[in-house]
């Protein structure tokens, strides 16, 4: 493994000749090389055949320069060998159907065992360590407890999260239960995944930022650092939530390496509510690359500004690539962050 790259010195605290970026979901929807290999498999077919999933994952390095790879997979792919029927749907994503609503169900649940069970993700972690390295390293990553308990308890995504909040508060043993499978599960699939190759992980609590933090600290704190606390810590560990500026100091609590940060708050204001001591990652609105590519720029430089105040910063999207968006404007921002950041 090679430490040596900009990224994972960036993700260390370490001194860097200029700010690297990498985007959440940089392999996707926007790329039209994306949309052909989704004309010829289904979302989970490219998912779970390595050769596929590590094409996609090459497809934006080349295009965009970026600075790290990540996996291409989908946060819910553990949820499966769990005992949860998933499908994804156009227009609607992912559906889980039955949902788990009932103790009787959860304990229906196993843990699993990921060289098993998703033997494909490691496989497709090998694969793309043998094709990237010496060239960027490589990111592994899985949904947090909390987020995967919302697809399952809700049955797919949701606006008020009814379903998912009413267990919380009404049957509290049957949410721990579910929550100490999932942290168990996600301990062992990011661990296969470190063992596999990848030289960073990244945990999404994609729906986190839906609690108050007194609802954050009570019910699903305890479970992100039973996460992080067994997690093989070789590799820098990245911890990310949409809509989470009031929950940055509580999401720190788990011991992250790295805090990624969403757009709803300035940077530097992030970087003091975490305290200046730890690197940041993000965090440029997506919508932002709808923006001329004269105006990108200047909203790059913006945030580099900011981001020099915490001890590393990785550049990126506060959320994932939009579907519309131009490539040549992701690329425009790519090519802004290393030209405004170089030393």
């Amino acid at each position: 493994m090679s430490n040596d790259y900009l990224f994972l010195r960036a993700c260390r605290g370490e001194e860097v000749e200029r700010t690297p970026i990498w985007i959440m979901r940089q392999a996707g929807r926007y790329m039209q090389e994306y949309r052909d290999m989704r004309a010829k498999h289904t979302f989970l077919e490219l998912c779970k055949t390595p050769e596929a999933a590590v094409e996609v994952t090459l497809q934006p390095i080349d295009f965009l320069g970026v600075d790290a790879a990540i996996l291409f997979s989908d946060i819910l792919i553990v949820l499966e060998p769990m005992g949860a029927k998933l499908a994804f749907h156009e227009g609607r994503g992912p559906v889980i159907d039955p949902p788990f609503r009932t103790l009787a169900d959860i304990e229906k649940l196993r843990v699993i065992e990921p060289e098993e069970d998703v033997p494909f993700v490691m496989d497709t972690l090998r694969l793309l360590r043998k094709e990237l390295e010496g060239r960027v390293p490589v990111i592994g990553f899985s949904g947090a407890p909390f987020t995967l308990a919302s697809y399952m308890i809700e049955g797919g995504t949701s606006k008020a999260f009814i379903q998912l909040k009413s267990l919380m508060y009404k049957e509290r043993a049957a949410f721990d239960s579910l929550m100490t499978k999932l942290a168990k599960t996600v301990i062992k699939y990011m661990n296969a995944q470190i063992a596999a190759g990848a030289e960073a992980v990244q945990l999404f609590d994609t729906w986190a930022g839906i609690l108050s933090p007194h609802d954050y600290i009570e019910f699903v704190a305890p479970f992100n650092k039973m996460v992080l606390d067994g997690l093989n810590r070789t590799v820098p560990v990245i911890m990310y939530a949409n809509g989470s500026a009031t929950l940055l100091k509580h999401l720190k609590a788990a011991g992250p390496d790295v805090m990624g940060i969403d757009w709803r708050i300035n940077l530097d204001d992030a970087i003091d509510l975490l305290g200046g001591d730890i690197p940041v990652q993000g965090n440029l609105d997506p919508t932002a690359l709808f923006l001329s590519r004269e105006e990108i720029p200047k909203r790059a430089k913006e945030i580099l500004d900011m981001g020099k105040k915490a001890p590393g910063h990785i550049f990126n999207l506060g959320h994932g690539v939009l579907p519309p968006t131009d490539p040549d404007n992701v690329k425009a921002l790519v090519d802004a962050v290393h030209e405004l950041s170089q030393k």
